[in-house]
């Protein structure tokens, strides 16, 4: 039976290296019924059906993604239906879970030991220290690195779950804003063709207007919870006294800037040697900076003490449901982008008419609102790809000439992936830690009060500051 699976796969081979695009003019809006399903299963079933979700998440990904597949190939074709699925994949997928998982492996094994007395300016320095951090190592990575530090600094305070929600604002999301390695909707930009470094020249001002003003706000909130003096436990009750900072795995550290200096050294060292697979384009420079990060895995895994991942609680949950999810995500968005790259051709015309004025120009508020608030509930990195492809996907025109449009784009995804707990995956990972370090975290909707009183009117001036 699998000889016979295998040489009906062989004869697909030499159609999939020929293997023409879906053309997205000629698809209605129901081909993003998977996409727009996957999504919702993403953002509701942890809420509705967490037993169910945590059991079959993957099942769940693997039946939206056959929801598109299986029709594709009734109606257009064996070739494009594998053949896009093995573009998607090989060209976008792969990269991008080797990228997460090297920084989540090599995060995890860096364990803070020691603690500090929580003051509001302690406090608002470790926060500071997190979103420079998120850059660096990813949101995902600042977080779990910084995060048990934040808590046992604090651990003799009442009030402390404003603390939590200001670290996802501000480490979660919006710090990890000027780099690829910062977040995932930045790194597929990357791939797609955006410089390394166009984040950091071109949103450095609103990274740096929007972390500023949080945590001026959270350190003038800190400081009226510390003053009141029923906030303090008694130096006795303090469950974790105050003791000298020390790490454990400092090693990672290295294999830290291995990691920077690989995704660096793809988007600079361009030596002109590529295959294809499949009729996937693939070059020398990209599988380099692959099997550096993937060693990068394997060393991490070999020289960390083992100590030093119970210390962060390590486990292989977290990468496994995002490398499940993303599979799905990356197949199911087939569909989305080749519809929104056929413009005004295309089922999804009102969104571009939306983000376009009458002479054909972007509305780049328009933009940074969509994508944002898309984000808020979505996950932000197939978010980012549909509105970079909404806005045409040409890497070399959006650093250019549509700059402005493609920094409104990066901005929203990034930022406002902090206004729910299901925004950006660091999100939820937070929570979870907290709650089980006995702070009483805000529900889904008390977050987003909090969001809403501290964000949303942040944003809105961002709107008049940056995107008019």
């Amino acid at each position: 039976m699998r000889a016979r699976l295998f040489i009906g796969l062989s004869g697909l081979l030499p159609a999939l290296g020929h293997a023409s695009e879906l053309d997205g003019a000629a698809l209605s809006a129901w081909w993003g019924v998977p996409f727009a399903g996957l999504l919702l299963s993403i953002a509701l079933c942890p809420l509705l059906t967490p037993i169910i979700w945590h059991r079959h998440f993957g099942k769940i990904a693997a039946a939206w993604a056959l929801a598109f597949l299986l029709p594709c190939a009734v109606f257009f074709g064996s070739a494009p239906a594998v053949g896009g699925a093995l573009h998607a994949l090989v060209a976008e997928y792969i990269p991008f879970i080797i990228l997460v998982a090297s920084l989540f492996v090599v995060a995890g094994g860096i364990c803070v030991r020691g603690n500090l007395h929580g003051t509001p300016a302690l406090n608002t320095g470790l926060l500071a220290v997190g979103a420079a951090l998120a850059s660096l190592m990813g949101t995902t990575g600042a977080s779990m690195l910084m995060i048990r530090p934040l808590i046992r600094a604090n651990d003799n305070r009442k009030h402390a779950a404003h603390i939590v929600v200001f670290f996802i604002f501000i480490v979660a999301n919006a710090g990890g804003s000027l780099t690829p390695l910062g977040d995932p909707p930045l790194f597929l930009g990357f791939l797609k063709g955006v410089d390394f470094f166009w984040t950091v020249k071109n949103i450095f001002p609103e990274t740096l207007f929007l972390c500023a003003c949080l945590l001026g706000i959270f350190y003038l909130l800190d400081r009226h919870y510390y003053r009141n003096r029923e906030d303090e436990l008694p130096a006795a009750q303090d469950p974790t006294p105050d003791s000298p900072i020390r790490f454990e795995g400092k090693a990672n550290f290295a294999l830290l800037a291995a990691i920077v200096g690989a995704v660096l050294m793809s988007g600079l060292w361009k030596p002109g040697v590529s295959w294809s697979l499949f009729g996937v384009h693939i070059e020398l420079q990209n599988v380099m900076r692959d099997l550096v990060l993937i060693g990068a895995i394997f060393v991490s895994l070999a020289i960390t003490p083992e100590q030093a991942r119970k210390g962060n609680d390590f486990s292989w949950g977290p990468i496994q449901e995002v490398a499940k999810l993303f599979a799905g995500i990356f197949i199911t968005i087939i569909p989305v982008i080749a519809m929104l790259r056929a413009g005004e051709s295309g089922a999804f015309a009102a969104v571009v008419r939306a983000v376009t004025d009458d002479s054909g120009q972007p509305i780049n508020a328009m933009y940074f609102w969509a994508s944002g608030l898309l984000s808020s509930f979505l996950d932000n990195a197939p978010t980012y790809l549909v509105f970079f492809n909404t806005a045409g996907g040409d890497p070399a025109h959006l650093m250019t000439q549509m700059a402005a449009t493609l920094a409104a784009i990066s901005c929203g995804s990034v930022f406002m992936g902090a206004n729910s707990y299901i925004g950006n995956a660091p999100n939820m990972m937070v929570k979870a830690i907290a709650e089980e370090r006995g702070i009483k975290m805000p529900s889904f909707f008390g977050y987003m009060a909090w969001s809403c009183a501290v964000l949303v009117p942040l944003f809105i001036l961002m709107t008049f500051i940056f995107f008019r």
